[in-house]
């Protein structure tokens, strides 16, 4: 039979504790909250107050559920007024010092039974559990932030923690309304450790000057649906407790991707934390307030310098998914364009695809058949690269191997005018090789567009160290005007979205691989934990494993970073082709 943890005790009332103790109130269970002071007390008192309030004033509580919720919570200095605690959580600073110091004082305060849990997020359990006489009975119990809103809860347990002890903990966590997922303990758990390493990543790229802070930001709000940049992010976490858990994973790992980036420690000795502060990545208009202000990093004008070329016609060389959804993306915003195919048979059959595309618009009112027809009337077939001899900009979008690249570029500086922008939509390969295939080599920029094109709003504009500064401004005009985010960068491979993305995929195979957590409970720990929106497996199975694979290679080719060589596991399953959802199997099965 269960435990039935009726009394739990809170130690703590940060903003981590205080959001504990409500959602404990909140699903019925009486709480007794400890703190080291009066004014600490205060201060969680007040929290639990502001945030019941704000559920009051939208609706979410009414007024005598919460004041049944805060007639729960018990307060005191005295640990010892949880001697008649069922459950005691520990959600004090991540200092292993302070957290073994009170788990040896509880120990002998409440009752041998009693379960003790640490709301560590990325310190070791274990660790902890030996300064007591019960570590059988101590768990990890990690809570995400904000607690009362956060679905997930990471249970972690150590190698000697009683099986009984997971399994009551579980069902304590589903009463609360949480997602529990069960893991071993390791630095950072399964979500801090996927997330911090991602984080980490990106602002090396911030710190090295590959990208500005507000292109970072956005390519992952709009490249991947993720609900906030990572520097964003970090200024949200706090980048004193991104330090502390990146110092933590890196102290066990020996990963250098999970080194703090130098320029975190810098921040933070200059008092830089984030929003708490006021100042981080983001300049904020006060302490803890989610308002960005304009600072002295804020951009002023669009990148590049000089004026942008005129484009007014278009071409695209390619009739597959990204070449057709680039057609229908200029076509659509009265751009003249040009479908180059190699036969004319595969230029009318990729002209019909563009049009198959329109109509489902048209049957979902979106487009009216006026519309449909003129955007149709704008797209002209052709055979021979001459026929593209008049256009401003040439899109590139043919199949992602080098050499077939090269070569479309060779042809297209042999007929295409003077002043013509040629562009590649690569999402991993050189495009300064594409630039060297031609004698214009100041004309030869990436625009990675995101599939489905027509949908997805972001085009990462690489600018390679030849690329001159009016073409930039011509490509991020281009892309403000068929209404894309457009984001700059490097030419270096990945760009920013797949250089960000992939390490953090191949991150999750190798923890699946090393028996630390299920498939499952790691797509439901990011997607809970972290809002996004797709679990790791989930996405990897629908981009392709293959895929997947080679941009991994390209990353580890190009980088000779140790943390991003592939895993063994991704490349037997492609070797054994389970490719994911297009073979019907892949981390999953979906052939059933």
């Amino acid at each position: 039979m269960a435990r039935d943890f009726a009394v739990v005790g809170v130690v703590g009332l940060g903003t981590m504790g205080a959001g504990i103790a409500e959602v404990l109130a909140r699903s019925g269970v009486r709480v007794v909250a400890v703190e080291v002071d009066p004014a600490g007390i205060e201060r969680g008192r007040g929290h639990i107050e502001h945030s019941t309030g704000r559920a009051v004033a939208k609706g979410k509580l009414d007024e005598d559920a919460r004041a049944r919720l805060l007639d729960l919570i018990t307060y005191s200095t005295a640990l010892t007024d949880l001697a008649d605690a069922d459950l005691v959580i520990e959600a004090i600073p991540e200092s292993l010092d302070l957290k073994a110091g009170l788990f040896a004082e509880l120990d002998r305060i409440v009752r041998p039974e009693v379960v003790l849990a640490s709301n560590t997020s990325s310190l070791s359990v274990t660790q902890i559990s030996v300064h007591t006489g019960r570590p059988g009975k101590v768990v990890g119990l990690h809570f995400f932030n904000p607690a009362p809103v956060l679905r997930l809860t990471e249970v972690v347990r150590t190698v000697v923690t009683e099986p009984d002890v997971v399994t009551d903990v579980v069902e304590f966590a589903r009463r609360l309304g949480k997602e529990p997922v069960v893991i071993g303990d390791r630095a950072g758990f399964i979500a801090n450790a996927l997330l911090f390493g991602y984080l980490n990543h990106a602002v090396a790229m911030y710190e090295s000057r590959y990208a500005t802070r507000e292109d970072l930001d956005a390519a992952m709000r709009f490249g991947c649906g993720y609900p906030m940049g990572p520097l964003a992010l970090l200024d949200l976490i706090g980048l004193d407790t991104a330090y502390e858990i990146l110092e933590t994973m890196y102290a066990q790992s020996r990963n250098r991707l999970h080194a703090p980036t130098p320029v975190l420690k810098q921040m933070i000795t200059a008092g830089l934390l984030g929003r708490k502060s006021g100042r981080g990545f983001y300049t904020y208009d006060g302490p803890d307030s989610p308002t960005v202000v304009a600072d002295a990093q804020t951009p002023t004008a669009a990148a590049g310098v000089g004026a942008a070329r005129e484009v007014r016609r278009v071409g695209v060389v390619g009739t597959g998914t990204m070449a057709t959804g680039i057609v229908e993306v200029f076509a659509r915003k009265g751009f003249d364009v040009v479908l180059r195919a190699r036969s004319a048979e595969k230029a009318a059959a990729a002209i019909g695809k563009v049009g198959k595309s329109l109509d489902r618009q048209v049957n979902k009112g979106r487009l009216s058949s006026e519309d449909r027809d003129a955007v149709l009337g704008r797209v002209s077939p052709a055979v021979e690269f001459a026929e593209l001899a008049d256009c401003d900009l040439v899109v590139e979008a043919v199949a992602e191997e080098l050499s077939v690249k090269r070569a479309v570029f060779a042809a297209l500086d042999e007929v295409v005018k003077p002043g013509a922008v040629l562009a590649t939509t690569t999402s991993s390969l050189p495009v300064i090789e594409c630039a060297a295939a031609t004698a214009r080599p100041g004309d030869v920029i990436g625009l990675h567009f995101f599939n489905p094109a027509p949908v997805m709003k972001l085009v990462e504009v690489v600018a390679t160290i030849a690329t001159s500064a009016d073409v930039i401004a011509t490509a991020h005009a281009v892309c403000q005007a068929v209404g894309k985010h457009p984001v700059h960068c490097g030419d270096r491979a990945g760009f920013i979205v797949n250089a960000l993305l992939f390490p953090y995929l191949n991150d999750a195979v190798k923890m699946l691989e090393a028996h630390y957590a299920e498939a499952d409970d790691i797509d439901t720990a990011m997607k809970v934990g972290c809002g996004l929106p797709m679990g790791p497996f989930e996405l990897l199975d629908v981009v392709g494993l293959d895929v997947s694979l080679a941009i991994e290679r390209t990353l580890y080719n190009e980088f000779h970073e140790s943390g991003y060589a592939p895993a063994p596991l991704l490349e037997h399953l492609v070797t054994a082709g389970r490719l994911g959802r297009k073979t019907g199997k892949g981390f999953r099965d979906y052939s059933r």
